[in-house]
């Protein structure tokens, strides 16, 4: 019997390519069933608790007053709820079990400047490990039409790389609130062109602080590929994520929020996509449910040539609130 080294190199590739879809579809569908699992019980959990509730939003013609909310994501006695989301939403390391959706499309993609959407399903759960630390997980699994980036290219649509991170956060932080912890890259991507193909791993740190109806920070991390496909290139990714928002009554507030990214693996003048803009959003409820939508739109300072000018992004997130 021949040894499995002696194997033609096309067969070689070929097990290997059976084996990497394998592993991809057992961590999709796994992906899809915790997704699928995490409303319901959420669900479940927020319609345990029988005690009074914070009234949503203040008395018609009573000022706003984002003194007692510190944006924990945990509805505390003199909290008015709909403010206290407000900072919580903007808080990456709230205490807030929430599921977004957001939704990016770039315009101008490609040789034939087709648009490009990436829905991001961003299923937010913290967990208290102590009294003093807090575990703050973020999972984005991308879900992402592409256009062909080279002449003759037809548009690719699937999942693309799931990326999570775990955040470890003070309970109780002061003025400064932060946290930080592995994100992990996973190389779920149905299609070549969604994805790296590549496990990658690097650190994450987020820190902000909250001044009256302020909220300001950052999320910066790094990403290094240790295992994958030997057909692809390594991975060397940078992303940042500014954010500074001004909260005002009723549940409205003005949010900038550009993810600003550098491919280090990139040639010269293509590495950096940096966005400047912004936009608005407003915390309201349906029926019991408390949610929160958002649109913003980008111009790109800098960018690769496979980029248009402009982007913009839509967000709509259910929340749960302790």
């Amino acid at each position: 019997m021949a040894d499995k080294d002696d194997r033609p190199e096309g067969l070689s590739r070929r097990l290997n390519l059976e084996r990497t879809i394998t592993l991809k579809a057992w961590l999709w569908v796994s992906i899809v069933a915790l997704m699928l699992w995490f409303t319901p019980v959420v669900l479940a959990e927020s319609t345990d608790d029988e005690s009074e509730a914070a009234p949503f939003s203040r008395p018609a013609g009573e000022p706003a007053d984002f003194s007692q909310e510190d944006g924990d994501g945990i509805i505390e006695p003199g909290e008015t709820e709909q403010e206290e989301l407000a900072k919580a939403v903007q808080n990456p390391i709230a205490s807030l079990i929430s599921l977004p959706f957001q939704n990016n499309t770039n315009f101008g993609v490609g040789p034939d400047d087709k648009v490009q959407n990436v829905l991001n399903i961003q299923p937010v759960w913290p967990f208290a490990l102590t009294d003093d630390i807090n575990l703050i997980t973020r999972t984005i699994a991308p879900v992402i039409s592409q256009p062909g980036i080279r002449p003759g290219e037809d548009r690719t649509n699937g999942l693309g790389n799931i990326n999570f991170t775990a955040f470890f956060s003070p309970a109780d932080s002061g003025k400064v609130i932060w946290g930080v912890g592995p994100v992990a890259v996973f190389p779920t991507n149905t299609d070549d062109a969604l994805g790296t193909d590549k496990w990658s791993l690097g650190p994450s740190a987020v820190f902000l602080t909250m001044p009256g109806p302020w909220v300001m920070g950052a999320l910066v991390a790094n990403v290094w590929s240790y295992a994958g496909s030997d057909d692809r290139g390594r991975v060397r990714f940078f992303f940042t994520q500014p954010f500074v928002n001004y909260n005002l009554p009723k549940g409205w507030y003005l949010t900038s929020s550009p993810i600003i990214t550098a491919n280090w693996e990139a040639d010269s003048g293509q590495k950096w996509t940096v966005p400047v803009g912004g936009g608005f959003g407003k915390i309201f409820r349906i029926g019991p449910q408390p949610m929160n939508a958002s649109i913003q739109g980008f111009y790109h300072a800098d960018k690769p040539d496979v980029l248009d000018d402009w982007a913009m992004r839509v967000q709509l997130q259910f929340m749960f609130p302790k």
